[in-house]
């Protein structure tokens, strides 16, 4: 989503954890004994939230609101305006949502302040996949920007990302999936089992790619890859050769019709594939799911080759200071305390705390969406609209074998300049 990012049916936040204010005084001591002072009307702030729209979820500023006082303001750009602002107008916000491949851009001006993990309840329980880059012990892919390469600070004030754990995070993880293409399979009627059926001609007039230049080349060289063209030693920092040779593929599938739609929105994609127009796309989990909300079959298929991943989390500006700084302290300890992780796993993402999501979710839906057991009953949104029948298997099966299987990470490269131009170059042509 990353655009994520990753980034919804309802939109959805991409941000960290949050609890109850704390006293301006003592503020770590109150987190750690997980006492929750009550906010009193005099000091109530708003923090300006700054994100795309996807990521902003009405939903969850009323409960922030309701259980703390704190009113949140969302202020909605693109992602690309998202970094702008961070480097140009760091003033302009309170808290940042962004995705980890963000940070090469943001971190170098000293634009955000260190996150101190003392002051984050839920901090030694994020998951380790993106603080270590291990799901069950076992290490995923790591090209492009694995978050565990971006996590970490040198400290509160530094432009520099620490190779090793420190006390002070770059982000707070909120959420974070493993993309991967969607299909309608009463459709395809066979098997799909690998990214390179994207450009398969069977599929000519029928196919579409997303048309954000940083994520729809990752997924052109996961296509390049499993059709056996070229293998990359890094598909997250590519060559400018190797950027010619991605896109070169890309222009020749578009000449000989291959694409449908060339899709920004998400509701373009939804409606490409609810309409039978695309048969298989790239796509974003909460958009399959909102295709089979409509009753209609797609999926979000695994595939041998493994997922394109996406992450986002929450940043503090370095000018932030007194209640507010505390107030945005208090969002993310609220926000990793399990309401909004149940919240935002039932929409098919991942939550960056699972054990406090799981508090906050029936066994039967966290059997589904988080261990990859057949539904028991009915599995329903926030809505009550039915998102799967009773008795069938989430895609992709459990957290483990989806996460554990990350090819890639959304990535900005070195050569991001020219990889754009040449992205603009495959739309034109």
């Amino acid at each position: 989503m990353s655009d994520p990012c990753a980034p919804s049916p309802a939109p959805v936040p991409g941000a960290a954890g949050v609890q109850r204010r704390a006293l301006l005084q003592g503020t770590a001591g109150i987190l750690a004994a997980g006492v929750f002072p009550a906010i009193h009307a005099q000091e109530a702030i708003v923090l300006r939230y700054l994100g795309t729209a996807v990521n902003q979820d009405k939903a969850i500023a009323e409960r922030f609101k309701a259980d703390t006082g704190i009113a949140i303001q969302y202020v909605a750009v693109t992602t690309d305006d998202v970094t702008k602002r961070a480097v140009t107008m760091p003033n302009s916000f309170d808290l940042i949502d962004t995705e980890y491949f963000s940070l090469k851009k943001i971190v170098p001006t000293g634009n955000l302040r260190g996150i101190d993990t003392r002051r984050i309840k839920n901090a030694d329980k994020i998951t380790p996949l993106l603080t270590t880059g291990k799901v069950a012990g076992k290490a995923v892919g790591e090209q492009g920007t694995a978050p565990k390469k971006v996590i970490y600070l040198e400290g509160e004030n530094s432009r520099k990302f620490a190779p090793a754990p420190t006390q002070f995070m770059s982000l707070i993880p909120t959420v974070y999936n493993a993309d991967t293409l969607g299909i309608r399979p009463d459709l395809i009627r066979r098997p799909i089992e690998s990214w390179a059926e994207l450009l398969n001609p069977e599929f000519k007039g029928r196919a579409a790619l997303l048309n954000i230049p940083s994520i729809g080349i990752m997924d052109a060289a996961m296509v390049v890859e499993a059709m056996g063209l070229y293998k990359y030693p890094d598909k997250g920092n590519m060559t400018r050769k190797e950027i010619d040779l991605t896109v070169k593929t890309l222009i020749e599938a578009k000449k000989q019709g291959q694409f449908r739609a060339l899709w920004k929105d998400f509701n373009e994609s939804v409606n490409l594939m609810a309409a039978g127009e695309v048969v298989i796309q790239s796509m974003w989990s909460p958009a399959v799911t909102a295709v089979r909300t409509k009753g209609i079959a797609c999926n979000f298929q695994p595939l041998k080759e493994g997922y394109r991943a996406w992450a986002a989390g929450f940043g503090l500006p370095a000018t932030l200071a007194g209640r507010k700084l505390d107030g945005a302290y208090e969002f993310i300890n609220w926000f990793l305390d399990g309401w909004v992780g149940a919240y935002l796993n039932r929409q098919g993402y991942y939550s960056a705390v699972l054990e406090t999501a799981k508090a906050k979710m029936e066994a039967h839906e966290w059997a589904y969406w988080m261990a990859g057991k057949p539904a028991a009953q009915d599995i329903r949104n926030a809505h009550g609209d039915v998102q799967a029948k009773a008795g069938t298997v989430r895609d992709g099966g459990s957290y483990e074998a989806r996460m554990g299987a990350i090819a890639c990470w959304n990535a900005l490269m070195d050569e991001n300049t020219y990889m754009v131009q040449k992205w603009h170059e495959f739309v034109a042509a």
